[in-house]
């Protein structure tokens, strides 16, 4: 030390530090102590506080700039200073001054950093933290004292050189901006930095203590960026515990938020189809200036001419963005969105990756040296430092490379998700028919996640061959032509396994089909629970999906074992490459040296990531291909243009306010339509349509079941594909009032239903409810308006829906009101006030078209026009159309048919059940009805891994781990055995060879054969050859166990767990499904189940190989390098103490992005139910919006867990690099001291080049495996926590029961929920064998409560119901609902034919299904579809509301149930065909009991009897007639009611 001092300050070696010399202070001492010192604390100072986080009120004052500008000022003096002293002749203390001015160049170069940080951050107020001002004033004595010393020797004076004095004036510029930046601080007094008061934020304080208003990244400093420093607030809150809902971790950084990124795409969109159009300009002007002059002749437009009219328009627009879009390519959009950013990423993969291969080199220069004694201990030290920089240095560049990939992967992911959902919203109906809902919402996930993934292995797309290229170059300065012969058996895996993974590839198309099916499958049966319960249809339908999953597993078996076959090859290949490479070596001749084996085995390693890797980078690109190709499909789908389907000009009567001429539409798709020019069987077509409206009129349409009354609506919406035509509306600018035929209610509050996105007026609002005759029902419900309902309005009752769902169109105060049929579902008291108080009231201002089958309240209609077999048969006023439609009730009718055409739910339609209206009990409040998902907190319980295990299989999933073990103690054995066989070979020749010549490895190689052929291999290499192959050949069985064996358990689960979860839910109760929506259950089916099948098992087999790996690395560097534990112990604590600390915050962050995903499905399901009310309010923008919130929740929950990620490797990466340095330092030292083993330290040494990878994917994998083991949770809870039926009964019903169809209800007392009133109470009476029995009552007097007690779909909570003796409650769930009948409100038909939706056991033969549907008046209409094998659409979409009921009641039919079950199921038919089904039924079920809940009282005045329900109490039961007399009764006011 002292000769370096002496060196350095040019001092005497007797006295190399002076502290004072020749009557000063010593100069050396100065500039160390005084000057490099103050400037090394203030660097460390100004450090801490580089990555202070920005604040969003920023005070940016004139003392922060003028603190800036000096130091940055400063930095740009001493780098001057610096090139001053270069040119200093002779100089002694140059090294001196270069070390204090570097100092001082990066000390005020951090202290400027920390600077502008701190003048955006809340400290931007004050002055800031006192100690930097103290630090960096702190070297001005030391510039004082070397003036003064300049002045005394006359350095300055004196001289005759520049330089001399430009360091005297920067020495005096440096001492004075010193003084100036204390002055500043003196000048500058708090209060001045102090914001004004009008300035300061509102809750300031609420708000700077939320984690969820600090934006992530933005802000921070470099150093935080590249160590994350500004993840730490977040890590130690998931650490806490204290992340338990989104709002609780950070903002998206600006470049991420969700809004940005969607207009940052629509504008690439739109310039690409900006440039496709002018390329198809440029093909077309040749062949359009042709067609133009057609069309120039005929300038003069007549309405007769309209079709000459639309030819122009539309040649005009043919390269307009809605044609253009379809020869638009996703790729190029997301090439010109972010394709710059994300290519610019490869300088970084490139120089990280040429870093990497600086561990092998420097492991070979290190042995080398260690085997050696005569290099000198500085070329170690050399070596070790290298070591360490390009470990450190690749490290941080690859982890930046990671995380900026990952930031770019989001966008994209951001980008996706928001097109399609706006795609989505802006096709019309027909058109999205293509397409079902499972398959757009897999659109969203499954596909979008594929491309998504494609960003992070691009760059090994010509990284790889790149690396590959490499490492083959140093392998051949290593071992020279040896290694050959396990190349060649990697490369011709290469071939193998492109087939395999092209075999993968098919069946992932094959499975996710399959997927999709199931999961449409499975939406399809959680809509239609209810149906499946009433009708025991359980069994077929597991069956049903059981043959799906069946198809799903067997691609899976496939995929898990033709994954198995590559896991063994390139499990096994490390050391099939090892054991050939080696023997070959050595078998030639050559001696083993530690520095050859263990960079060989280093670069064997590193050889077998590209080879390996390759082909699955291939697959993952095919994979994002496919998946693009999918999106690109849907996405090139037509955009609803009503720009063109509505005529742009004027009509000539300026009182219009919508106009048909000649118009036609259909229901095909325009892809299909155009493809085909005749008509598809079965479809509806509206044909030469003309009709004018008048503005204010009120305009009835009227026509049996089918005849196109619901497609006139959308066609007028532009639903619709326009054939011909034109299209009038004056008002579709500002939209319509729709209230749809099957109401459409979103899973919220009332109140939200209704306002729909509009300010709330409480005159109005108040106005809304009483037209709309909802004051009762909101008084009834428990929290009001404020109640929310289930997932598409299940907790409401249908009459209820309807008047929502028409309070919502009458809020939305539009010109022009479609209403379809919402009187169907109600009593005539309530269709009365409906049309006086909302139609005829709060609507007498604005154009109606209401379609009905009631056609007694059209007599006050303008206009009514009948149709039949789309077209408009007549148009004209009530008292000339409405005597032509059959059964029309009019005044001149008896007054006791007046008096039963109405309903009497009065003034509701159907019963309301408590429980349904108060889905929540007070002990639930925390997880209620509506959209929140509840999360789990803390670790994923040791119960969810017994049950995994269980479903693996206890002795299988053992079996797995014991192979593993001995795949890596074989593994490990081997390469010990390499070692020990250098260590012994090198004993008995010390002295080493020169790597041979390629010529010589070819004498070498003729000497090897003749020496083979004559036997004369030495016995000790036979023997360590031997032993060598025989672990190598273990290794390869252990290896090939373990891959099988694990994908064989990885089914064995997928099998167990789906049966399970599908049992649990078709056993769960109708309460479950009430509160739960259905998009909920749904991504237990999709996203849970697919992480199960397959993400799961690819994760554990990762993270199990991975932490076995890391074991043995362990065990294998402690035996060769014992010191080394006095590091690894340390490390080890830190090690697990940083992974809990991460599991934490990843666990939290895992759930709550599970969580904030469940919302985006459940909107999107919803969305697409509702799209036509969505587009006829107008409301798309909202909705967009409201997805975006929804998907910027989502992406902040992810982005922080893939950053934690990110912010947890960069750490192991410094324990990595902490541990190849140890190891270097460790084996330099040793060598020292003559303790030195070569081999034992290449052995180590080349573990070690591999922990950092080790130790980052065991924390990696562990943590994604307990993420994806958040799936097995969410599952378990489903097989434990849902409650289910109780499914077996006491007693075994004979096979003829009920004979005679007796029911008694004794003292019935039903209650859905503990604390909650009783829905029935006290029911006893007794109805007998083939009496028909009409029930009414108000809402919520327990009519449907009735019905779900007979089926049990509800258990009572006392009393007894008998039927024909038989308690219902000994017997099973089967036995009972398979022996009733039940004709639901609520139509709900499956995808599939006929033939499967009227009977789905096959137990009827095709004459009886005909029959029933003859009988029901559809059978032409059937055969006109195709017959009983048409298909019906996703949930009978292809029959009108009407027509699906009639098929409920054929259902019905074909039952032989003495027990028939009736809610009011013809409220969607015309007055005939009603009064021909009422017959039907009379004849049908005349021997049979008949529970007919009404709806219209002409439906049960023939009934033998009349119950009255009140409050879930029997009021009145007694005959019509009876009832009828009795003034006082109830069912007498109901008759009397005014017309």
């Amino acid at each position: 030390m002292a000769d370096f001092l002496a060196e350095l300050c040019d001092t005497d070696r007797s006295n190399p530090f002076p502290v004072w010399d020749n009557g000063s202070v010593g100069y050396c001492f100065t500039q160390l102590v005084l000057n490099v010192l103050p400037h090394t604390a203030l660097a460390l100072a100004s450090a801490c506080y580089l990555n202070t986080p920005r604040s969003r009120w920023q005070s940016f004052t004139w003392s922060w700039e003028c603190r800036i500008i000096i130091s940055f000022v400063q930095v740009a003096l001493f780098l001057f200073d610096v090139v001053t002293v270069i040119f200093f002749p002779n100089l002694k203390t140059l090294w001196l001054e270069v070390l204090v001015d570097s100092v001082a160049v990066i000390a005020w170069l951090i202290h400027g950093l920390a600077v502008v940080a701190l003048s955006k951050s809340q400290y931007g107020r004050s002055l800031g933290p006192a100690i930097l001002p103290f630090f960096a004033v702190l070297p001005a004595p030391a510039l004082i004292i070397n003036l003064i010393a300049d002045c005394q020797i006359g350095q300055v004076t004196c001289s005759d050189y520049l330089s001399s004095w430009l360091r005297f004036i920067l020495i005096c510029a440096e001492l004075t901006l010193l003084l100036v930046y204390l002055v500043v601080l003196v000048a500058s007094q708090p209060g001045r930095d102090e914001m004004n008061p009008e300035q300061e934020p509102l809750l300031q304080d609420q708000s700077a203590g939320s984690e969820g208003e600090i934006m992530a990244e933005d802000g921070a400093s470099w150093i935080s960026h590249l160590f994350y420093f500004w993840m730490n607030p977040i890590m130690k809150r998931g650490y806490k515990l204290q992340i338990n809902q989104p709002n609780d971790v950070y903002q998206l950084p600006l470049k991420l938020r969700t809004h940005d990124i969607e207009e940052h795409f629509q504008k690439c969109w739109q310039k690409c189809v900006l440039e496709e159009a002018s390329k198809q300009e440029k093909k077309q002007r040749k062949s359009k200036s042709d067609g133009n002059q057609s069309i120039d002749g005929h300038q003069h437009i007549r309405r007769s001419s309209w079709r000459d009219q639309q030819r122009s328009e539309a040649a005009q627009k043919d390269a307009t963005s809605p044609n253009v879009t379809k020869e638009v390519h996703l790729l190029s959009v997301l090439n010109k969105a972010f394709g710059c950013r994300f290519y610019s990423l490869g300088l970084l993969k490139f120089i990280g990756s040429m870093l990497g291969f600086a561990g092998p080199l420097l492991l070979n220069l290190l042995v080398t040296f260690m085997e050696s004694d005569t290099q000198q201990m500085t070329k170690g030290v050399w070596y070790a430092l290298g070591l360490f920089l390009s470990t450190f240095v690749g490290a941080v560049l690859l982890n930046q490379f990671n995380y900026r990939v990952m930031t770019i992967s989001l966008m994209v992911r951001s980008a996706l998700i928001s097109a399609i959902y706006r795609k989505s919203l802006r096709v019309n109906t027909t058109t999205l028919s293509t397409f079902s809902v499972g398959e757009i919402v897999n659109f969203m996930s499954t596909d979008t996640d594929r491309i998504v993934n494609f960003f992070p292995i691009f760059h090994d797309l010509w990284s790889l061959p790149f690396q590959f290229g490499i490492t083959l170059y140093l392998l051949y300065q290593q071992v020279g032509v040896t290694f050959l012969g396990g190349l060649v058996i990697g490369l011709l895996l290469v071939p193998l396994n492109k087939l395999i993974a092209s075999k993968i590839i098919e069946n992932s198309k094959k499975h996710l089909g399959q997927k999709d099916s199931r999961v449409r499958l499975m939406t399809e049966i959680l809509f239609g629970m209810r149906v499946i319960k009433f009708y025991t249809w359980e069994k077929h339908f597991t069956e049903k999906v059981a043959e799906i999953r069946e198809k799903e597993l067997s691609r899976l078996k496939v995929i898990k074992y033709l994954d198995a076959v590559c896991v063994y090859m390139w499990a096994a290949l490390p050391v099939v490459i090892s054991i050939l490479t080696f023997v070959t070596y050595a078998l030639l001749g050559h001696q083993l040296t530690a520095a050859t084996v263990f960079t060989a085995l280093a670069l064997v390693g590193m050889l077998i990531q590209p080879l390996n890797n390759f082909p699955w980078v291939l697959n993952g690109i095919l994979q994002a291909k496919v998946s693009l190709d999918r999106i690109q499909r849907f996405l090139q789908l037509s955009d609803q243009d009503l720009s063109t389907y509505y005529m742009a000009r004027e009509p000539e009567d300026p009182d219009s306010a919508l106009e048909l001429h000649d118009a036609s539409f259909s229901w095909i798709p325009q892809e299909a339509s155009g493809d085909s020019g005749t008509r598809l069987e079965g479809s509806l077509e509206l044909l030469n349509l003309n009709l004018m409206v008048k503005q204010e009129q009120l305009i009835g349409v009227v026509g049996k079941v089918g005849c196109g009354k619901s497609s006139l609506i959308a066609a007028i919406l532009g639903e619709l594909n326009r054939l011909g035509g034109e299209v009038y509306i004056s008002s579709q600018n500002k939209g319509f009032g729709l209230a749809a035929q099957e109401p459409w209610i979103q899973f919220t509050t009332i109140r939200e239903n209704i306002l729909f996105g509009n300010k709330y007026d409480a005159k109005q609002y108040k106005e809304v409810i009483e037209a709309c005759a909802l004051s009762e029902d909101l008084n009834i419900l428990p929290n009001g308006d404020q109640t929310e309902v289930g997932e598409s309005g299940v907790t409401l009752s249908g009459g209820q829906k309807a008047r929502v769902a028409l309070a919502r169109a009458v809020y939305m105060d539009k010109e022009l009101y479609l209403l379809d049929d919402p009187l169907a579902a109600v009593d005539k008291d309530v269709a009365k006030h409906l049309l006086e108080k909302c139609i005829l009231g709060v609507l007498k201002d604005k154009t109606v078209i209401l379609c009905t089958h009631r056609t007694e309240f059209l007599d006050m209609a303008d206009v009514v026009v009948l149709m039949e077999d789309g077209r408009i048969a007549k148009t004209g006023t009530p008292s000339e159309i409405l005597p032509k439609v059959e059964a029309y009730p009019t005044t001149k009718q008896k007054k006791a048919k007046k008096k039963v055409a109405a309903g009497i739910k009065s003034p509701k339609e159907e019963d309301q059940e408590p429980e349904e209206l108060t889905p929540v009990g007070e002990e639930q409040m925390e997880v209620h009805i509506g959209p929140e998902e509840v999360k789990k907190v803390g670790a994923v319980s040791l119960k969810v891994y017994r049950s995994y295990w269980m479903s693996v299989g206890k002795w299988l999933a053992l079996s797995v781990l014991v192979s593993l073990l001995l795949m890596q103690a074989s593994r490990n054995l081997s390469d010990w055995w390499l070692s020990h066989w250098i260590t012994h070979m090198g004993h008995q020749n010390a002295t080493g060879q020169n790597r041979p010549s390629a010529a010589l490895y070819a004498r070498q190689l003729v000497r090897f054969i003749r020496s083979q052929s004559k036997g004369k291999v030495s016995p000790q290499l036979k023997f360590f050859l031997t032993v060598y192959g025989c672990i190598a050949a273990m290794n390869t069985v252990f290896t090939a166990v373990r891959a099988f064996l694990f994908a064989y358990g990885a089914i064995c689960a997928a099998v167990i767990i789906h049966n399970k979860l599908l049992l649990r839910v078709l056993k769960a109760t109708t309460v479950f499904f009430d509160v739960t929506p259905v998009g909920r259950i749904v991504n237990r089916f999709s996203s849970d189940l697919y992480c199960v099948d397959d993400t799961l098992p690819f994760i554990l087999n990762i993270f199990l190989a991975t932490i076995y790996g890391l074991f043995g690395t362990l065990l294998l560097i402690s035996y060769s390098l014992p010191w080394i534990l006095l590091v690894l112990v340390p490390l080890v604590i830190l090690y697990f103490y940083m992974q809990r600390y991460y599991r934490f915050t990843s666990r939290e962050l895992k759930r709550l992005t599970a969580i904030t995903l469940s919302p985006i499905y459940t909107q999107f399901s919803e969305t697409l139910t509702g799209l036509t009310t969505i587009r006829a309010s107008r409301a798309v923008a909202r909705f967009e919006e409201e997805n975006t919130h929804r998907l910027e929740l989502n992406q902040r929950c992810l982005y922080i867990g893939n950053t934690a990620v990110q912010w947890l490797d960069i750490r192991l990466q410094m324990i990595g690099v902490a541990v190849v340095t140890s190891i270097a330092i460790i084996a330099i030292i040793e060598h020292a001291l003559k303790r030195g083993n070569p081999g034992l330290v290449g052995l180590a040494m080349s573990y070690a080049l591999s922990m950092t990878n080790l130790l980052s994917g065991v924390i990696s994998s562990f943590t994604q495996t307990e993420t994806q083991m958040v799936s097995v949770e969410r599952l378990d809870e489903y097989f434990t926590e849902i409650p289910i039926e109780p499914q077996e009964g006491h007693i075994e019903v004979p096979s003829s029961w009920p004979q005679h169809g007796v029911i008694r209800f004794r003292d019935v007392v039903l209650k859905y929920r503990e604390g909650l009133p009783h829905a029935l109470d006290g029911i006893s009476l007794q109805i007998g064998a083939g009496e028909k029995v009409g029930i009414v009552g108000r809402t919520g007097s327990g009519k449907s409560t009735l019905f779900l007690a007979l089926f049990r779909l509800v258990e009572l909570s006392e009393g007894q119901i008998f039927i024909d003796n038989i308690d219902i409650k000994t017997a099973s769930l089967r036995d009972i609902r398979s022996k009733l009948a039940i004709i639901p409100q609520d139509p709900f038909l499956f995808s599939g034919t006929v033939r499967e939706n009227l009977d789905p056991l096959s137990q009827h033969t095709g004459r009886e299904l005909q029959s029933v549907l003859e009988q029901c008046h559809l059978l032409d209409v059937i055969e006109r579809m195709g017959g009983l094998d048409a298909e019906l659409g996703d949930r009978g979409k292809n029959l009108s509301i009407g027509q699906r009921q009639l098929i409920c009641l054929a259902r019905a039919l074909l039952t032989k149930a003495k027990i028939l079950c009736i809610d009011e199921a013809t409220a969607s038919v015309d007055q005939k065909t009603d009064q021909l089904l009422q017959k039907t039924i009379r004849e049908q079920f005349a021997d049979k009991t008949v529970l007919t809940i009404a709806h219209r009282l002409n439906t049960i005045m023939d009934s033998h009897r009349v119950l009255v329900l009140d409050a879930g109490k029997v009021k009145e039961f007694d005959s019509p007639a009876v009832l009828s007399q009795n003034q006082d009764s109830f069912f007498y006011n109901i008759l009397k009611a005014p017309t």
